[in-house]
Order: structure tokens, then sequence, then C-alpha cells
């Protein structure tokens, strides 16, 4: 399961929301062995495409050295889907190298605002997705 805050939760869709139609990424970054997500680390999506997201590969190498600084680890890896369900496409599916980490998305192929988004987390290992529960909570 991942437990996340609401504070995060609402940047994550923020984030979407602002890039749309492209998708957005990023990460949040948090206390290494502790598996909660804290620091919000929007990336850009490098391939500036409505249906891929790619990390800058300079941006995400000093995005992990900082991290090892900070003695933290990627939590949570968030991209959003433009025009289709939040579920792992086969190309998320493939670039998945964090088996620790939980994959989130989010869809905004709704875009007015006023309609439901979908925020859904994944843990994919070795290939295999399997979706968990999401607790949102005001604070740790």
């Amino acid at each position: 399961m991942l437990t996340i805050t609401q504070a995060l939760v609402d940047q994550i869709v923020a984030h979407a929301r602002k890039d749309h139609p492209d998708e957005a990424c990023g990460v949040i970054a948090g206390p290494a062995g502790s598996d909660r997500p804290e620091r919000f680390i929007p990336m850009l999506n490098a391939a500036m495409s409505p249906t891929f997201y790619e990390f800058d590969s300079g941006d995400l190498l000093k995005l992990y050295r900082e991290m090892d600084d900070r003695d933290e680890e990627p939590v949570v890896v968030y991209h959003s889907h433009t025009a289709t369900e939040a579920y792992p496409s086969r190309t998320d599916i493939s670039y998945a190298n964090e088996p620790g980490a939980h994959y989130v998305l989010v869809s905004t192929a709704d875009t007015d605002d006023a309609g439901p988004f979908q925020f859904r987390s994944f843990r994919i290992v070795d290939g295999e997705v399997t979706e968990e529960e999401v607790n949102v909570v005001e604070a740790f």
C-alpha cells in the first residue's frame, strides 16, 4: 500500500494538469528504507510527448546524486497519461527499474478540472504489474 499525503497528491495532479497535453513525470524522494514519500521533485519530460515520458539523463543523474547525498531513495516515480487510463503501458513497464518504488499514474484525459481523475499506484517488479491501495493522509 502507498501511504501519501494529500499535499503530495495535489502536487502530482497539478503538475500533470500543468504539463497537459504532454505527459508529466517526476519523483517523490523519502528517507532511505522508510517507504515514506516526502520530497516532491517534478522533472522535465525530455520527450515532450503526449504519449511517452522520458527523464533527461543528466537531470536523473543529478537527482540520484542528490538523493544519495541526502540518504534518500525514490519512493514514488510518477507520470501522467493524457488520453488513456492510469495504467502502466508496455513502455512504462519496460522502463520500470526501481523495484522498491511505487509507480503512480494520473490520467488527465478529463482536463476540465471538474470531473474525476484517476490516481493509481502500482508495483512493477520484473515486468509484473500489481495495483496497490492508495491511502491518502493529511500528514505523517
